[in-house]
């Protein structure tokens, strides 16, 4: 058993952190394309908007793909997310102008929803709830090491001339080439290979449900009727939309603003921005330790005295800064304060409320 949870923890690891090299790439080429299609009306405002866009599609797509990924199973929809992605970065890259970048990365986004809903799913039926605060606070730690190595390689492929369209493809061909990979590695529960269940938290929504079979719903209603009756999921749920909004906004916007706020070229500025998602490694694993170790699974203490932590440092970003170290300050204690409560929202609290059945719903 143990061997089987180490191939698919590896193989949820590397395929998620692929994900994010076509997620990580517009906020890399940000600049360039600011550049190069200014005159056709593309400025910050505009790709902004691109952004925005596509962040509205990826939280549909949480929601739709988070229960088609609960009736498909983990891998199917983990691999589908990853061969979506494939495509809509090429688009992306060939694309010739504002109409074509809206579009294909709102599809991008949608897609790309089926990465963690397939990742959460094929935790739930591969490891222990005993265990779920310290596995998924390894597992969240692929978005930031795919999002580091994104912005180091891709950022260093501007620094040596490779054009913006070059970096998309190239980012695609990364994704293509992992997901064939874990076609072959990932099995989407141990019955696959003979192999008991391991338990899910009794305390799940879900629970007076479970059995052999309990990691798919028996129909639609029996899925979403469980979270619609419960306060506490749907708290979590306001909660995830807030700090879901703040990461997608970091996450986009921190290579332009080290551009601007600490004038650092585009590519200096996209390897500096790793700062960020390295912090933000170190706050998922203390807390993951911390919740499983010291607060018994009682996640929100961390959660909420992280979110207050963030608002003076959020205040002092408004303001100008005379050199690039206090802007390198300011988004690195971003990393440490937000990643850690959001990866507890869509992982770990996920799997403590959908078990199973319901666990790619959840997050």
């Amino acid at each position: 058993m143990q061997r089987w949870q180490l191939r698919t923890g590896v193989s949820l690891f590397i395929g998620y952190s692929a994900y994010y090299v076509c997620r990580s790439n517009l906020a890399i080429a940000a600049p360039l394309l600011i550049r190069e299609f200014r005159a056709q009306g593309l400025n910050k405002e505009v790709l902004g908007q691109v952004a925005s866009v596509g962040v509205l599609f990826y939280a549909a797509g949480k929601v739709l793909n988070g229960v088609l990924g609960d009736f498909l199973g983990g891998k199917r929809i983990f691999l589908l997310g990853m061969v979506g992605a494939v495509a809509a970065t090429v688009a992306f890259g060939l694309g010739q102008g504002v109409a074509v970048f809206f579009a294909a990365w709102a599809a991008n986004r949608l897609v790309q929803s089926m990465g963690w809903a397939g990742l959460v799913k094929t935790t739930a039926n591969w490891f222990s709830y005993q265990s779920y605060g310290r596995v998924m606070g390894l597992l969240s730690l692929s978005y930031l090491f795919g999002d580091v190595v994104a912005k180091l390689v891709l950022g260093q492929l501007l620094v040596l001339g490779l054009g913006w369209r070059g970096l998309f493809l190239a980012a695609a061909g990364v994704l293509a080439v992992v997901a064939l990979g874990c076609s072959f590695s990932l099995k989407s529960s141990p019955e696959d290979v003979g192999l008991a269940a391991p338990p899910a938290n009794p305390d799940n929504l879900f629970a007076a449900d479970a059995g052999p079979a309990a990691d798919r719903p028996a129909s639609l209603g029996s899925l979403l009727g469980p979270y619609f009756r419960s306060p506490a999921f749907l708290l979590m749920l306001l909660m995830s939309f807030g700090l879901t909004a703040l990461r997608e906004a970091f996450s986009f916007w921190v290579p332009t603003y080290l551009v601007e706020a600490a004038h650092m070229s585009e590519g200096a500025a996209s390897q500096w921005s790793a700062l960020y998602s390295v912090c933000g490694m170190a706050s998922i694993l203390g807390a993951g330790y911390l919740s499983d170790a010291w607060l018994r699974g009682q996640r929100g203490v961390l959660i909420l005295g992280a979110c207050v932590g963030l608002v003076p440092v959020l205040t002092l970003m408004t303001q100008p800064a005379s050199g690039p170290v206090l802007p390198l300050v300011l988004t690195s204690l971003v990393g440490l304060l937000l990643l850690g409560p959001y990866s507890f929202l869509s992982g770990a609290m996920a799997l403590d409320a959908g078990g199973r059945q319901g666990a790619a719903t959840a997050a």
